[in-house]
């Protein structure tokens, strides 16, 4: 018997329109003000003691970012970049692209809930810090940015011979 199993069509993907790499500088530095903040209680409640600086900062971002994975790929004209940011909508997600950096910083709009009576409140990190440096230069004005299924696709065609010279 042939299976009745009705495939339905992939949603389309949101177009996403990169955001002045100044403005979301203001963002990123936002982000890494409240990751020294907390960096710094964790050194006060060690009753200051030196030596584990990394280790605080380090415990900083695992309490305040989410982690991202990303996938980069690479041709002779272009790099496709793949970021994992499932449960972040296109309002909630900025980019920032300039010729040899990517920045994506993605805040969800949480509604604080109460933890029931006897249980922990868990703390889950609803915001994202994401920079990429590029090892070579890209043409911003023809990157392409979308947003399907939680997955952040980014399209970045490079600048080759005679327009990276161009360029600099």
């Amino acid at each position: 018997m042939k299976s009745t199993k009705t495939s339905q069509p992939a949603p389309s993907a949101t177009l996403i329109e990169p955001c002045d790499p100044e403005a979301l500088q203001r963002d990123m530095q936002e982000i890494q003000l409240a990751i020294a903040r907390r960096a710094f209680d964790l050194f006060e409640t060690r009753n200051r003691e030196h030596g584990h600086d990394q280790e605080d900062w380090f415990q900083a971002e695992s309490e305040l970012l989410r982690p991202v994975s990303i996938a980069i790929s690479e041709t002779v004209d272009r790099f496709s970049i793949r970021a994992n940011v499932l449960g972040l909508s296109e309002k909630e997600l900025k980019v920032g692209i300039e010729p040899q950096r990517i920045a994506i910083v993605g805040r969800k709009k949480v509604i604080p809930t109460e933890a029931k009576e006897g249980s922990p409140a868990e703390s889950h990190p609803e915001q994202i810090l994401q920079p990429i440096a590029l090892p070579s230069e890209i043409d911003p004005a023809g990157a392409v940015i979308e947003l399907q299924s939680g997955v952040l696709r980014l399209e970045l065609p490079k600048l080759v011979g005679a327009q990276a010279a161009g360029a600099a």
